[in-house]
């Protein structure tokens, strides 16, 4: 299986109490692999001056699937997902 981040976009208001059954679900399906919220932070660079904290993330969640169509399958219940936000899918490709 392959892993997946889903990076949750602030272009939606969701349900906050949408989360708990959707992570069960994930959990329960053997596909959830950690996430949270995403809070203030800083860039770093060792030279020069850093770019600007990207600000229109507001969490991730990692899954594991077999594809990133089931990895997409997984946004079902999502809660930015389901209030018409946008939920930016990345493959973490293994470095062995």
């Amino acid at each position: 299986m392959a892993e997946y981040i889903f990076l949750m976009h602030d272009d939606a208001v969701s349900d906050d109490d949408a989360w708990t059954p959707y992570i069960s679900k994930l959990q329960q399906g053997g596909f959830f692999d950690g996430g949270s919220a995403i809070g203030d932070g800083v860039c770093a660079t060792k030279s020069g001056t850093p770019v600007a904290v990207t600000g229109h993330l507001t969490g991730y969640i990692r899954v594991r699937a077999a594809s990133l169509e089931q990895a997409r399958s997984l946004l079902a219940g999502n809660p930015v997902f389901e209030a018409g936000g946008t939920v930016e899918i990345r493959e973490l490709p293994r470095t062995d």
